[in-house]
């Protein structure tokens, strides 16, 4: 199974960035996300096979027990660029409580066989994403009102 560790969006912020989205969407026919299919990752694990699901489970639940982390939403941009967009993303800000904790599951999870993270963490939450070149004249003057 494929598996990823996420915080999942706290209520008031959920039905904020769905009303970014009722917005957005109409502007361009791509993969928009599904509002209750957004999170904010914290350590994607990939493969992951069932019969360690409850060692995976053990190891991560020490970290249930940290301070709850604020969360705001800080502009919209494109990856991996504004130039050849693939995906539009909301920036994410947990102060340092959000890093803290990628970095704690990071070394929590090292201590089980998942290899550490190479890329410097960088939260945010995946909008939408494109396979192929779509007309995105709509949406870039809109999404850039909300740039980060």
């Amino acid at each position: 199974m494929r598996l990823f560790t996420a915080i999942d969006l706290p209520a008031a912020l959920l039905e904020r960035v769905e009303g970014t989205l009722a917005t957005l969407r109409p502007l361009a026919a791509i993969s928009w996300s599904r509002p209750e299919n957004l999170h904010i990752t914290t350590k994607f694990l990939g493969e992951w096979p069932e019969e360690r699901l409850e060692e995976l489970k053990k190891t991560l639940q020490p970290l249930a027990a940290r301070s709850p982390v604020a969360i705001t939403i800080r502009g919209l941009g494109w990856f991996p660029d504004s130039r050849r967009p693939r995906g539009l993303y909301a920036g994410v800000d947990g102060g340092t409580a959000l890093p803290d904790l990628a970095r704690a599951t990071d070394a929590a999870l090292a201590a089980i066989g998942v290899a550490a993270e190479s890329k410097a963490y960088s939260p945010h939450l995946t909008l939408a994403r494109m396979k192929d070149r779509f007309p995105l004249e709509r949406l870039r003057p809109a999404a850039e009102k909300h740039e980060a």
